[in-house]
């Protein structure tokens, strides 16, 4: 069975992670290209705008697999060599195809989000998550250290001072405390929790897709590129917008009082 399985409700796709007998434990063999493929089909599909990312049963992802970590199988096992390509060309495709993927992310945070789980998250554009959900960045307490980028995302999201905090004492903390330190945009019930996730999908999947696509390329660069760079960016693909459908249909609505229609055009 696959690690995620995905689902396509009109313009908005569903990533799931699925394998709950582990909390959803990530680094199998053939776990990154899984995902690889899953997000590929997502970009090749037009008619999809947005996508949310979430987990099955009780976790959202509990990380690594832990007892493969002990018995140094699977991903842990051989040289510190084969160590190092396992995360490179399976745990790292994970990540980049996530955090890279070209329509907006919403992670729906279902449960326990714990070491790379947490990471995973992270690589979401938006984040919303269950009241009952925890996260925590725990490698140290496994004598280990973020393996998946986590230590260059974390920082830029809570800042390096709670990243700091939450690095170096491997604390797990609760929804509650995650939408204070801005690593969650709010805390809703468990029961509730897809369905708000699915709204917020559906407000975003109802702006022009193209748009979209280039916004959300241009908020990722922004996070590293120099100002310079950016306006340049921004007036090479706003040329580009000009020339759209959309365009003109968003200035028509305008015009006439009413709610434009996007076709991706």
């Amino acid at each position: 069975m696959s690690v995620i399985t995905l689902e396509k409700q009109g313009p908005i796709a569903i990533l799931t992670l699925n394998r709950p007998d582990m909390m959803n434990a990530l680094g199998q063999e053939g776990d990154g290209a899984a995902v690889v493929a899953a997000c590929q089909e997502i970009e090749a599909d037009p008619s999809i705008r947005v996508a949310i990312l979430t987990g099955s049963g009780r976790a959202f992802s509990a990380g690594g697999d832990v007892k493969a970590m002990r018995d140094r199988t699977g991903a842990f096992a051989g040289s510190p060599y084969s160590v190092r390509e396992g995360y490179r060309r399976n745990i790292h495709r994970i990540v980049k195809a996530l955090y890279n993927l070209e329509v907006p992310l919403i992670a729906a945070v279902n449960g326990a989000a714990i070491g790379l789980g947490c990471d995973v998250a992270c690589m979401a554009d938006v984040r919303i998550a269950s009241d009952k959900a925890k996260f925590g960045v725990t490698f140290l307490k496994l004598g280990l250290i973020p393996g998946d980028g986590g230590a260059w995302l974390l920082p830029r999201i809570i800042g390096a001072s709670r990243a700091a905090e939450l690095l170096f004492t491997g604390d797990v903390i609760d929804a509650a405390t995650a939408a204070e330190w801005g690593l969650i945009s709010k805390a809703v019930p468990g029961e509730a929790l897809m369905d708000e996730a699915m709204a917020l999908a559906t407000r975003m999947a109802a702006q022009p897709p193209q748009s979209l696509r280039v916004a959300k390329t241009l908020l990722r660069h922004g996070t590293t590129a120099s100002y310079d760079t950016i306006m340049e960016m921004s007036a090479a693909a706003q040329s580009m917008m000009h020339h759209t459908e959309d365009h003109i249909e968003g200035v028509n609505a305008i015009l006439e009082k009413r709610k434009p229609s996007f076709e991706g055009k």
